[in-house]
């Protein structure tokens, strides 16, 4: 059979990458553009950027990777696009953004003075709901819009993920999946449908359906690429585009999960872990399982809000020789940093981070903390203590997601940016005391895109025989025995034990935190 390839397109935090890959999984391509600016900040806590920008960045990836290789395009069988979430785009009836996108790292809250249908409202307080609704509905930034900015509100006649914008730009087609649409959106996980007005959670959100693409199942056949875009973005017209989901889902598909046998953890700015189910279980109360983009199976997901962000904290705050020394070296200033990690012994000497940098469903009053200070703990200490933070929050979460599907996962597969380190890989075995695998690339967000592609062409018959032909383990790391008792017991002995005790000490320090 002649080669074929698939063409992906993935738009992160800080970057989008146009790749090429063969049916082996191989990457044989990729052209990446950095944003200049990632977002901008008019108030503390703001995080914005014009989805034009985004759309821009993508047109001088994909025009590079056709010009640097038109061996490769004419043998494309479909392209793809996966987002980073809850990034809406606002649209007038013209398909012109109204204002920025205001991005998922946004802190912005609603005040959401308009009391919720009454009978609903009753209905939720019966169910144990009513915190959970008034924090979403907070988070919701539909909600912010329509206090804060009527008037972009009324002039808005299309309310899309960022996804949904780029696939309209490429075919002229508003059309998208249940997968993209994690996030504030009143969308019925299960059903993989709008919710209806009558739901009790529409109200949420106050977004009219009518605003909303038409929904189809992951890997349907969305539409050709345009005359128009063809242009625009040199990718060939009548080029097949393929319905995927969003970052966290397609980086699970790309490490190979497809059963509730393995975990996938993603270490990225927001750091998640997800299991692979036939059913719809929620992983914590009230918060859904999200529709995947095979098979049509759910992601059990537990997210920690801006995971490995922190350690871009620390290193503008703590780490300016590092900065130097990494400036030099030409290497990212995370790989100086993780070359002291295994200096530190497991548990950090005492030092015990809890990485709820952003309040969630379970705890809404959460506040980050980091207890244990002794006078011989250094910033490496603090720097290893973050990390084993994010894994201590991450195997919480695991707890509560083998509980809920009645089995225990047997493997974790690990991808995201933190992965590349040899040494995170081994605190992450260490304190899930399980195997940690990665695959053989880091673009593992790309690679599950082009598992779909090849799957959605026909190329392949089914997602069994995609991955067992595209996914290969490339290093395993094994928990170390004495390591692995270490974070057991801090973290049974003393981490589970700080949300609780730090309960009532949160809601007095709110009297006088910034935000």
């Amino acid at each position: 059979m002649k080669n074929k390839y698939a063409l992906t397109l993935d738009f992160g935090t800080q970057s989008v990458r146009a790749m090429i890959f063969d049916a082996n999984g191989n990457s044989l391509a990729m052209s990446k553009v950095q944003y200049h600016q990632p977002y901008f900040s008019s108030q503390p806590g703001y995080a914005e950027q014009d989805p034009n920008y985004y759309l821009q960045c993508m047109y001088r990836a994909t025009n590079n990777i056709v010009e640097s290789h038109p061996d490769l395009i004419a043998d494309i069988v479909g392209c793809s696009i996966t987002t980073f979430r809850d990034s809406a785009v606002l649209l007038d009836r013209n398909h012109e953004v109204i204002r920025p996108s205001i991005l998922w790292l946004d802190q912005r809250q609603g005040k959401c003075h308009k009391h919720y249908p009454f009978f609903k409202g009753i209905i939720l307080t019966l169910v144990g709901m009513k915190e959970t609704v008034k924090f979403n509905r907070a988070r919701t930034m539909s909600n912010w819009i329509q206090e804060n900015e009527p008037d972009n509100w009324n002039k808005t006649s299309y309310y899309w993920a960022l996804s949904t914008f780029f696939i309209y730009k490429l075919t002229k087609k508003s059309i998208d999946t249940a997968s993209s649409y994690t996030g504030h959106y009143p969308i019925n996980m299960k059903k993989q449908k709008w919710f209806s007005k009558h739901s009790l959670t529409y109200n949420i959100y106050n977004i009219d359906t009518s605003l909303l693409p038409t929904l189809v199942p992951s890997g349907s056949l969305i539409g050709n690429i345009t005359k128009e875009a063809s242009k625009l973005s040199g990718l060939p017209e009548g080029l097949p585009l393929y319905a995927c989901g969003a970052d966290k889902n397609c980086e699970s598909l790309g490490v190979g999960c497809i059963d509730n046998n393995i975990a996938s953890i993603s270490y990225g700015t927001a750091s998640s872990i997800e299991v692979i189910n036939k059913r719809y279980i929620e992983p914590e109360t009230f918060l859904p399982a999200y529709a995947y983009p095979a098979n049509n199976l759910f992601a059990l997901e537990v997210q920690i809000y801006r995971g490995y962000w922190m350690l871009q904290w620390f290193s503008q705050n703590f780490a300016s020789e590092e900065l130097k020394t990494a400036k030099i070296e030409q290497k990212a200033v995370e790989t100086v940093l993780n070359q002291k990690l295994m200096d530190i012994p497991a548990g950090s000497e005492g030092l015990i981070l809890q990485p709820y940098w952003g309040p969630g469903l379970k705890r809404p009053l959460a506040k980050g903390v980091i207890c244990g200070f002794s006078d011989y703990h250094t910033k490496y200490h603090l720097y290893r203590s973050i990390i084993e933070g994010i894994g201590y929050a991450l195997k919480e979460g695991l707890d509560g997601i083998q509980k809920k599907q009645h089995h225990k996962i047997s493997e974790i597969r690990i991808s995201g940016g933190g992965s590349k380190s040899d040494a995170i890989c081994q605190i992450t075995a260490d304190i899930f005391n399980k195997p940690v695998s990665r695959v053989q690339t880091y673009e593992t967000a790309s690679l599950g895109c082009a598992i779909l592609i090849f799957v959605s062409s026909g190329y392949y018959a089914n997602f069994d025989e995609a991955i067992s032909k595209m996914v290969r383990i490339k290093k395993t790391f094994l928990p170390n025995s004495e390591d692995a008792k270490t974070y057991k017991n801090i973290y049974n002995k003393i981490y589970r034990q700080i949300y609780p005790k730090m309960k009532r000490i949160n809601f007095n320090i709110r009297k006088y935190a910034k935000k």
